[in-house]
């Protein structure tokens, strides 16, 4: 079962993912598409990062809106290394969005 990163360790984290930020417990990131399209696109790349790593978002999409928050349920709803390993993979997939 994974842990609950303690407080230095999610400072430490929050200051590598720098488009993330804390919010009800989880980490959360907004992002904004020229499209519905391209905004679907990505959430399908996201899909298969999450899949990969057995790990998965949560996901609202409005248009081209999209927030993905990140947070373990097997560690209590809190944030686990789960979560920052998967925030990471996803800025990578984002690029500058």
């Amino acid at each position: 079962m994974p842990e609950p990163l303690t407080d230095t360790q999610l400072e430490q984290a929050l200051a590598r993912l720098e488009r993330w930020r804390l919010d009800d417990g989880a980490l959360r990131r907004d992002l904004r598409f020229p499209s519905f399209v391209e905004a679907f696109a990505f959430l399908s790349a996201v899909a298969l990062l999450a899949e990969r790593q057995g790990h998965h978002p949560e996901i609202e999409n409005v248009y081209r809106n999209v927030t993905l928050r990140l947070r373990t349920h097997d560690a209590g709803d809190r944030v686990s290394q789960m979560d920052v390993d998967l925030a990471l993979a996803i800025d990578a997939q984002a690029g500058n969005h």
